[in-house]
This record gives C-alpha cells, sequence and structure tokens, in this order.
C-alpha cells in the first residue's frame, strides 16, 4: 500500500481513507467494530463532519484510545464566528480530542478570507494558534469555488470530487494542487456509487501523491475490500485504462452524483435517487434497483413540475428536470423486460 503526503501538512499516511459519513446509518456499536476494524487493518486517516449527526461521537468512540496514531479531520458548516467556536468545541467533546488534525469549512458557498467580513477565516487562525487544530482545509461541490481556494494560497487541504470519470477542469485541479503543496482529500472516489470496480479505481488513485481517497463505508464487506489493498495494492496497467475508457463513453455526458444537496424537492421526488435511479440499475448487476420501494420512489417522478429550485442547489449545475424524465422512461423499460442488455449481472475485471 503506497503512502503519500497531503502537500504541505506533512500528514504522510497509506493511500486509503475512511469516510464516516455512512457509519450515521448503522448502531453504534457496529460503527465502532467497523472503525476499529478499519483501524486494525492499517487506515490511518478519517474524515468526518460536525453535520454528519452521530458520525464524529462514533468515532471519538471507536478511535479515542489510539488517537496519537490517527489522523482525524472533521468540518463545520458555520456562517457565523460564534457558530465556529460552538461547533469546533462541540467536535473536539464527541471526538474525545483536544486537537483535530484537519479543520475545514464544509461545501464551502465561497472562499472565506481575511478581512472579508465573515470573521470565519479568522476564527480558523486563532482555532490554530490555541492548538485545537492544527491545519486549515476547505470543501466545495463547485468547481470555481475549488479553483479559487487552491489560487488563494490560504488552504492546507481540499476535498472536492475525484475520479476517472472527472472532466479535464477537475483533473486539472488536481494539478494545481500539487503545483501548490496543497493536499487533496478526494470524495465521491467511487462516483456516488457508479464506480464498483475497486481494484481499478484505487489503481487511478495511486498514480497521484498528493491525494487521498475516502472510502464511504457502513457494510463490512465494503471495508474488507479496501483493506485487501493493504496485502496487494493495484498499478494501473493496459487492461484497465481500456477499462476506463469504456466506462467514460458509457457515462459521458450529464449524471447525477447522489449528493443531495439538491433536497428537499418542492412536490416531495426523492431526487438524489431517482435521477439515476436507472443509471444504478443497469451498472450495478442487482435486481435490488427494481424493488417495490425504488419503484415507489420513482413513481412520484412524474409529478415533477419543473420549478427549477433543485436545478439552483445542485453544485454540478444538472439539468435535472430532464435528468429525472430520461431516468423514468428507462426505468420503465427495465421494469418491462424489454430491455436485452439488462442481465441483473456483470463480470468485472
Amino acid at each position: 500500500m503506497k503512502n503519500i503526503t497531503l502537500g504541505g501538512t506533512g500528514i504522510t499516511v497509506p493511500q486509503n481513507g475512511f469516510g464516516a459519513l455512512p457509519v450515521q446509518r448503522v448502531s453504534k456499536d457496529e460503527a465502532v467494530r467497523l472503525i476499529r476494524k478499519a483501524y486494525d487493518g492499517g487506515i490511518r486517516f478519517f474524515d468526518t463532519a460536525r453535520f454528519y449527526t452521530d458520525s464524529e461521537e462514533k468515532l471519538g468512540e471507536a478511535l479515542s484510545d489510539v488517537r496519537s496514531s490517527v489522523f482525524i479531520a472533521t468540518k463545520t458548516k458555520c456562517s457565523k464566528p460564534e457558530e465556529f467556536w460552538n461547533q469546533l468545541d462541540t467536535s473536539l467533546g464527541l471526538l474525545k480530542t483536544d486537537y483535530i488534525d484537519i479543520y475545514q469549512f464544509h461545501c464551502a458557498p465561497a472562499v472565506y478570507k481575511p478581512d472579508d467580513g465573515t470573521g470565519l477565516y479568522e476564527c480558523m487562525l486563532e482555532a490554530k494558534r490555541l492548538g485545537k487544530i492544527r491545519h486549515i482545509g476547505i470543501t466545495a461541490h463547485k468547481v470555481g469555488v475549488a479553483e479559487e481556494a487552491v489560487s488563494s494560497g490560504l488552504y492546507e487541504t481540499l476535498q472536492y470530487p475525484f475520479n476517472y470519470l472527472s472532466n479535464d477542469r477537475e483533473h486539472r485541479l488536481v494539478e494545481a494542487c500539487i503545483a501548490s503543496g496543497m493536499g487533496y482529500i478526494c470524495m465521491k472516489a467511487l462516483s456516488g456509487g457508479l464506480i464498483h470496480n475497486f481494484k481499478v479505481i484505487s489503481a487511478y488513485m495511486s498514480q497521484y501523491d498528493n491525494l487521498i481517497p475516502i472510502w464511504g463505508v457502513q457494510r463490512e464487506s465494503e471495508l474488507d475490500e479496501w483493506l485487501s489493498l493493504f496485502e496487494k495494492g493495484y498499478e494501473l496497467n493496459d487492461e484497465m485504462k481500456a477499462f476506463i475508457e469504456k466506462e467514460k463513453k458509457e457515462l459521458a455526458g450529464e449524471f447525477c452524483r447522489g449528493c443531495g444537496y439538491c433536497a428537499p424537492c418542492t412536490v416531495g421526488i426523492s431526487i438524489n435517487d431517482c435521477a439515476r435511479m436507472s443509471l444504478m440499475a443497469r451498472r450495478a448487476g442487482t435486481r435490488d434497483w427494481l424493488s417495490p420501494e425504488c419503484q415507489e420512489k420513482m413513481s412520484h417522478v412524474p409529478d415533477c413540475i419543473e420549478c427549477g429550485v433543485c436545478m439552483t442547489r445542485c453544485p454540478y449545475e444538472l439539468k435535472i428536470p430532464q435528468l429525472l424524465k430520461k431516468n423514468y422512461l428507462d426505468y420503465q423499460e427495465l421494469i418491462k423486460g424489454t430491455v436485452s442488455n439488462f442481465t441483473g449481472g456483470r463480470t468485472w475485471l
């Protein structure tokens, strides 16, 4: 397993991070067991957020006795200085620690800077001076915000989506971080579930020395896949490159990453599920996406009134009503069983 260093932070860890957003969906006992198994298996970088309900509490319970051996990144969605300090102190308490390795502005709507009138960047500096945080980071879903964060020189790490489906502009963002000595924490490495071949995606990530993917884990089977990388890493070969090119062609154009920032829908549609339901059904190789529960969610798509509210929230600026309609029509074909290339199974590399 390759080690990477996150830019100028000096944080050096295996290129195999634990994304703790999904553990909020499982019991505390199960979450603690998974997190501890990740640690015992060699994972040393853990990413969470104050916004992820009880995720911080579960991390704190699992890792407090090995705190000096791990690196923890968390996030604040504060908009005012008093919120900053309240959320920071809450995170410290729940994580059972007196410092946070990387403290990040969560899904920042803008790049906070000194003297911008918010006082938020000054809070980061003061928290660092006090020893409550060690490094200042920022997360974004809009590429323009991410680009500005890199060029500002104010942040030590950037967290932004990245994988082999990313466009040229997003690839240039990774290169810009390398050039500026900025660490890159990679979210959406599996593109919201559209990427299934963990060997290929891990090999793809290994090309970069400043980047750590944070794999979202809520099932032991998922964790076992990532832990297997410690026994044998994967290097990108010609067969994998050909597979990636095939994937890019299949997923050309707009697709939903499932982040959920579009919610809530004004008429109750589960947008982040329905805008990619047929695509997931085809790619996942499972009939689970055709379950009665999924069909019930899709049944509400015709209720869309094309108000456009969801599009104002989408960080990827997707044309969501069109995506919903496209998925709905294709999903009906899948249900009817008239699509010949949907086999309910797929052979992966």
